[in-house]
């Protein structure tokens, strides 16, 4: 075994005492911070800022989902048959007046009708005119006796035969003449044309549909609502649409449906809408009705924390504790929302940041601002003399 020199013995010693000395100040340092941490006590969770509920109006909203389709659509047909179109001047979309020209027929074979009729009408008037000059000399020569009465009364009876052919030949000519107006397609009323069926060099029957026109250029807004939300919608009730595009526009509730689907049990309220660009007929939209304002107990909206399905908030003990509370939120104002139930009026509550917390857990509430006691009085300038003389 080889001999320890004086150095290595030395040595030896110092690292055994380093050893000896960091065993120690491991051993004792748990305990230290364990006894720290009992002294303090235990810590918050987090450093939260509190508010309390405020009373205020809200406005009462209704929401409902509901199709957008035109006042009234009227439907332009041909009223002649058998003839061919010859022009279409409007496409769809496009704006017309009342009594505007939309499309016409071909009118020569309605022309010669009514040159047709016309001459058949001045025919019954020559034969009106003689058979009326023979009534005429019968009766000058019943007093001689050269004619019988039955004579005379058939001359009488052959002008009012002559003069009723006369008006049925005139009831024809304004027939054909009718016939003829209606060989140009007239606007009934303004508004804006939604289809078009009609194409040139078409042969078409009478009654056939050539154009459906949205009259007044007006669309409705036919939201579905449950027959018990129903009584609380009035005529003149004002509403704001949104469409699929974003774009609202407030529309005024015009009527409500007498009758409920009783499939559904819902009814149709009619929404008077103003004309927008990006709102058509046909299109899906979902709305709101303002159904007036009334009072409410509001909180800010960071201070709602939604779990499981429900809305909480939570409320800050005098042990700087908190005690989670489900409540019941009714309408937005803003940025707070109204609470209907579950909270009470005095109540301390978590301003934000309560989905960090839980129940029970310790916060620390954390200090509000304090105003300034009294502005600062600016310094007033040392006069040149008296700076000199210092």
């Amino acid at each position: 075994m080889p001999r320890l020199t004086p150095t290595r013995t030395l040595i030896a010693l110092a690292l055994l005492g380093l050893a000896a000395t960091t065993a120690v100040l491991l051993g004792s340092g748990p305990t230290h911070a364990e006894d720290s941490a009992q002294a303090e006590g235990p810590r918050p969770a987090l450093t939260v800022a509190t508010t309390q509920p405020q009373r205020g109006n809200v406005t009462q909203r209704l929401p409902a989902n509901g199709n957008v389709a035109a006042w009234q659509e009227a439907s332009i047909g041909a009223e002649v048959s058998g003839l061919r179109l010859t022009d279409v001047r409007v496409n769809v979309g496009d704006t017309v007046r009342a009594g505007q020209v939309l499309a016409t027929f071909a009118p020569e074979t309605i022309e010669a009708d009514v040159a047709q009729a016309r001459a058949s009408l001045l025919e019954a008037r020559a034969a009106q005119a003689e058979a009326q000059a023979n009534a005429d000399r019968a009766n000058t020569l019943s007093a001689s006796g050269a004619l019988s009465q039955q004579q005379i009364q058939q001359y009488a009876t052959g002008a009012q035969t002559a003069q009723a052919r006369v008006a049925a030949a005139q009831a024809a000519l304004n027939a054909q003449q009718l016939r003829l107006k209606h060989t140009q397609v007239l606007a009934p009323d303004s508004g804006v044309i939604s289809a078009r069926t009609a194409t040139v060099g078409a042969v078409v029957g009478a009654g056939t549909e050539l154009f459906r026109m949205v009259r007044k250029g007006r669309l409705e807004w036919r939201a579905e609502v449950t027959s018990s939300e129903l009584p609380r919608i009035r005529p003149g009730a004002k509403a704001v649409v949104t469409a699929a595009s974003g774009a609202q526009v407030e529309g005024t509730v015009r009527m409500l449906a007498p009758t409920v689907d009783p499939q559904t049990r819902n009814a149709l309220v009619y929404v008077d809408l103003p004309a927008h660009p990006e709102i058509r007929a046909g299109m899906f939209a979902r709305g709101e009705f303002l159904l007036g304002e009334r009072d409410a107990l509001l909180v800010p909206l960071s201070a709602v924390v939604v779990r499981d399905g429900f809305s909480h908030v939570f409320e800050v003990g005098t042990d700087s504790r908190v005690a989670m509370h489900r409540v019941q939120t009714g309408e937005r104002s803003g940025e707070r929302v109204a609470i209907t139930s579950g909270l009470a009026p005095q109540a301390r509550i978590v301003a934000r940041g309560g989905a960090f917390l839980n129940d029970g857990d310790l916060v620390r509430v954390q200090a509000a601002p304090a105003a300034d006691s009294a502005p600062k009085e600016a310094a007033a300038p040392v006069p040149q003399a008296q700076a000199a003389s210092k």
